[in-house]
């Protein structure tokens, strides 16, 4: 347990941190699952306009660090690769 109080501060800190990145992490999931969800639909209209809305949203990940730089570049590059083979 924290004791000092720059440690209690930080204790504080990585909580609220904590909360903030599990909450951006749910949010690319979510981008990501509609994807996959289009995908698995069929209809690469679809399917090509979520990949569209998630892009920005996987890389806002990596400016904001809750992801490496290639895990979103790797996600983003398969999931479009997946778009692309519904044509």
């Amino acid at each position: 347990m924290a004791n000092s109080p720059s440690s209690k501060k930080r204790a504080r800190q990585i909580e609220r941190r904590t909360a903030v990145n599990k909450a951006r992490k749910s949010r690319i999931r979510t981008f990501i699952r509609k994807v996959e969800e289009a995908i698995a639909g069929g209809d690469q209209a679809v399917a090509k306009e979520a990949l569209r809305t998630a892009q920005p949203e996987i890389m806002r990940g990596v400016t904001k660090g809750v992801l490496h730089a290639n895990t979103a570049s790797r996600k983003v590059s398969r999931l479009s690769s997946r778009v692309k083979a519904l044509a």
